[in-house]
């Protein structure tokens, strides 16, 4: 029976498969893409991903429904909620200029198959989010010609009466989609340019509407007569919250688009803080028009903006606002279409997915495979499908995204950098590393002589290790590799921010806790959260001046990770098994092919010829404890050899 068991070096081995981390290269500047956006270019493709259909629609919705007037303290919470999650893809796009989004930031820190994990959900979360936005704009457009598209559709082509699938089929959504694709394909240059017209429109409709909202404003629509300007309370503004968050899901591409940005340390952070300035604006005053115009009560969700102006006057607005939308639907569009091809070819380009997807067109400059083949199944989507009940997973996929890419900021702030030497305070009588992770060999005896001079003289700390102050408390932790305590108190952080966020949520409405339980697990997952926060706080970070840095580290991405893991347990259980599901179906996908085509498997570090090694052990003199080690080959299993330095220690 034993004999079947898997060997603990094997399981060991398997592990470290599925935890590599990428290697970047030496040059990250160096690409197949055209590097030819600008800041404002940036800035607009996010503004274009954030401020779509939901600033028409989602106002109104939460205004008449969840939060009244104060829908407006909604957005300034969700705004600042939002930015702690775009300032992480801010410090990582600046940092990491490639492609990929939060699969790429989470494959060089925290680990391959969590990478694979997030791309593949993005994956869907782009492809569900593009066909439903094209099933809203084919229906908005259908509305203005009183649904006479519609009934031409279901007279001559009829209906379905199918589960998860669409009452009729969608030709005009599937066809703006195609003609999208068709767009994308003809580079980041004809794509940028689209999303400057649309968005200037979009601009000065919102810029319209403003004006015209103030000069009919009217503030007793904000009284205690209309029933006050918070007439839901606190949870009402903490539930409008909950869904104004998602209003500002889009800034990611723009750290999507890293790779095609012509400076990328400065561009992609200041895009990232103008877009999310901009939206958060445009949403608040939006708000603001809109509840002071007409009574809270009586907005109309379904298009609240322009029956707002058709009730008091000004029918003629309506065609502006429906103009203003379409428009605001098709930056949408162009940055779901624009994002997912980029990732996609991330993950092909790395060996995780299929190769033909890595393939970018030399006149171009674009990964046109995928733009066509994620084109058409995104057509597909919206031609046949009931997108209703799969809109919730986008919530999901972004939320998951925003966790682990706040998590791996903190890893990373607290890694050495490429190429550093560990100084004191490492594990005792260990070897320096490279940047590959090998141990580096000496080949003189006078190489380990300053190497021993060097050590004794250094002083200063590198990142991830125990400042000085906290080590005659914690002295135990020096004797671990920079960062490794640091790994193991991120994942003690999610773990008790987890339980933390179950106890809130499921504590007194599935679980049914007593009073004195209830709060006892909240005291104990809260001091967890706490330490580990203070744990990884001791340890020594980066510092660097030559790229963007979120301030406040761990304690912004931390609250982000809270916040975050909130936002995914409020959803619905029906959500929570379609996720799992699909995450079956991107397993099988990695173990059938990602693992096996991985291009970090090329990189594992091979055995090297050196005539001599010197080990240097710790205590007594240095002539007495200098012993010369032959070499001897490396098994064929990838274990270190009985003489290396590795077994020395």
């Amino acid at each position: 029976m034993a004999r079947w068991l898997p060997r603990s070096a094997d399981l060991t081995r398997f592990c470290q498969k599925l935890n590599r981390v990428k290697t970047l290269e030496d040059d990250m500047m160096e690409t197949s893409f055209n590097r030819c956006l600008s800041t404002l270019d940036l800035t607009l493709l996010g503004i274009g991903g954030m401020v779509g259909s939901g600033l028409y629609v989602l106002t109104g919705t939460v205004a008449k429904e969840i939060a009244g007037p104060a829908v407006i303290v909604s957005f300034i919470i969700a705004g600042f909620a939002s930015l702690l999650a775009a300032l992480c893809y801010a410090e990582f796009g600046a940092r990491v200029p490639k492609t990929g989004s939060a699969y790429m930031f989470t494959y060089v820190s925290v680990g391959e198959i969590w990478a694979f994990l997030i791309g593949w959900n993005v994956l869907l979360e782009y492809m569900i989010g593009g066909a439903a936005v094209a099933r809203a704009w084919s229906g908005y457009l259908d509305s203005i010609f009183n649904h006479k598209i519609k009934n031409f559709t279901e007279t001559h082509v009829g209906t379905w009466q199918v589960p998860f699938l669409a009452h009729y089929p969608d030709f005009l959504a599937a066809a703006i989609l195609l003609v999208a694709t068709a767009f994308i394909s003809f580079g980041a240059r004809v794509s940028s340019w689209l999303n400057h017209v649309f968005s200037a429109i979009s601009m000065g409709v919102i810029l319209f509407i403003l004006i015209m909202g103030f000069v009919l404003a009217q503030p007793k629509n904000w009284s205690s007569q209309e029933g006050g300007f918070a007439p839901y309370g606190l949870s009402g503004i903490m539930a409008g919250t909950a869904t104004c968050f998602y209003a500002f899901v889009g800034f990611d591409v723009i750290a999507a688009s890293s790779e095609e940005a012509r400076n990328p340390q400065r561009a992609v952070p200041r895009a990232i803080a103008f877009s999310l300035g901009l939206a958060t604006g445009a949403y608040i005053l939006v708000s603001v028009v809109l509840t002071l115009m007409v009574p809270w009560h009586t907005l109309d969700p379904d298009s609240a903006l322009a029956d707002a102006f058709y009730r008091r006057g000004y029918a003629w607005a309506g065609f502006l606002v429906a103009a203003g939308s379409i428009c605001a639907m098709n930056t949408v569009l162009l940055s779901n279409l624009f994002s997912l091809p980029r990732i996609v070819y991330a993950m092909a380009e790395d060996g995780l997915f299929f190769q033909v997807f890595s393939r970018v067109h030399p006149r171009t400059q674009v990964p046109v495979v995928g733009i066509v083949v994620f084109g058409l199944l995104m057509a597909l989507l919206a031609l046949v499908f009931d997108l209703e009940a799969l809109v919730q997973f986008l919530s999901i996929g972004t939320l998951l995204a925003y966790t682990f890419v706040a998590a791996s900021v903190i890893v990373l702030r607290f890694q050495q950098q490429k190429g550093a030497v560990p100084a004191a305070g490492g594990r005792p009588g260990a070897e320096p590393r490279e940047a590959a992770g090998e141990l580096k060999e000496y080949e003189s005896f006078s190489d380990k002589l300053q190497l021993v001079d060097r050590d004794k003289g250094k002083e200063q700390r590198e990142p991830g290790q125990l400042k000085a102050a906290f080590e005659p408390y914690l002295e135990f932790l020096s004797d671990f590799y920079p960062g490794e305590v640091v790994t193991v108190a991120v994942v003690t952080l999610m773990v008790s921010a987890v339980c933390l966020c179950s106890i809130l949520v499921f504590g007194n409405t599935h679980l049914h806790l007593p009073t004195w339980s209830y709060s006892l697990l909240l005291v104990l997952f809260s001091l967890g959260f706490l330490l580990s926060l203070l744990l990884i706080w001791a340890h020594e970070q980066q510092h660097s001046t030559q790229t963007f840095q979120i301030p406040l580290v761990p304690l912004s991405p931390a609250l982000s990770i809270v916040l975050n893991v909130y936002l995914m347990l409020k959803l619905s259980y029906m959500t929570w098994l379609r996720f799992a599901i699909w995450l079956l179906l991107g397993l099988l996908v990695y173990f059938g092919y990602g693992i096996w085509h991985s291009k970090e498997n090329l990189r594992e570090p091979r055995p090297q010829r050196v005539s001599a090694r010197y080990v240097v052990f710790p205590g007594g003199s240095l002539e007495e404890r200098v012993q010369a080690v032959q070499p001897s080959s490396q098994p064929a299993s990838g274990l270190p050899d009985p003489g290396s330095d590795d077994c020395s220690r």
